[in-house]
């Protein structure tokens, strides 16, 4: 633990209404420049990833028995009473431990690297479930064009589990922003290509997965290099993104 631990007691301090903006709004790391990542789980993978929190909150009961690597990993320790922490939590069971991190600084697209691009996909757990997926079957950048979930926002951080500590993440750009990538571009299809299993998938490549309803868009389709599509013997009409997205990771990291 830092030598010093600064004690909180009041809800009107302002690091505190700091904490439950970043807590609850999903645009209120944009402005602030730094997000907030809350539990046991999320902490630990961000200091095994090495990031250094600006912050770490405890709550005041929880702070004796902490890690010693959380607070020795912050730059500034603070501690809370529970009821305060339940205060600024945004979970329905809050934690005891958080911490606030700085916001990596923009990142321009890498042109070559194997990606997922992510068109307008707006369902906070679907991003989040995507960000895991694209992690762990080694897709290491992330594109999130205009209208996608805002990924550093507090759901998509919880549903993501800490992948955003190892990838590198782009969002809010515009379909045009895709030309400096130098991958092809496979799209997923219901109507089209090749069943998965039959295609020679070039590697690296660009995976783009589409809005939950309206699939990927038309600007973005004339973009692909391959079509995929996904065989559905069971007769569903259609896989949630984020199913469809595990499954064509998974297949281009055979």
């Amino acid at each position: 633990m830092s030598e010093t631990v600064i004690s909180i007691t009041s809800r009107d301090n302002p690091l505190l209404k700091e904490l439950r903006r970043l807590a609850t709004d999903n645009a209120a790391y944009r402005k602030a420049g730094r997000f907030w990542v809350e539990g046991d789980h999320l902490c630990s993978a961000a200091v095994v990833r090495g990031l250094r929190p600006a912050i770490a909150v405890f709550s005041e009961e929880f702070l004796p028995v902490a890690p010693v690597e959380y607070g020795q990993a912050a730059t500034k320790s603070v501690a809370i009473p529970a009821p305060l922490f339940a205060e600024i939590s945004g979970l329905e069971s809050p934690a005891k431990v958080g911490f606030v991190l700085d916001l990596p600084p923009d990142h321009a697209i890498q042109p070559r690297a194997a990606s997922v691009i992510l068109d307008r996909v707006q369902d906070a757990g679907n991003v989040g479930s995507i960000l895991r997926s694209a992690g762990a079957f080694g897709f290491r950048q992330v594109i999130a064009l205009k209208g996608t979930a805002a990924l550093w926002s507090p759901k998509v951080l919880r549903a993501g589990m800490g992948a955003h500590f190892g990838l590198h993440l782009v969002e809010g750009v515009g379909e045009s922003a895709l030309d400096a990538l130098a991958v092809p571009v496979v799209v997923t299809s219901s109507h089209q290509g090749e069943l998965i299993q039959n295609l020679s998938l070039p590697k690296p490549c660009a995976w783009a997965m589409g809005h939950e309803g309206q699939g990927v868009c038309e600007a973005l389709m004339r973009r692909a290099s391959h079509f995929a599509r996904i065989g559905q013997p069971g007769g569903e009409e259609s896989l949630n993104v984020a199913a469809a997205a595990a499954i064509c990771l998974h297949a281009s990291s055979l």
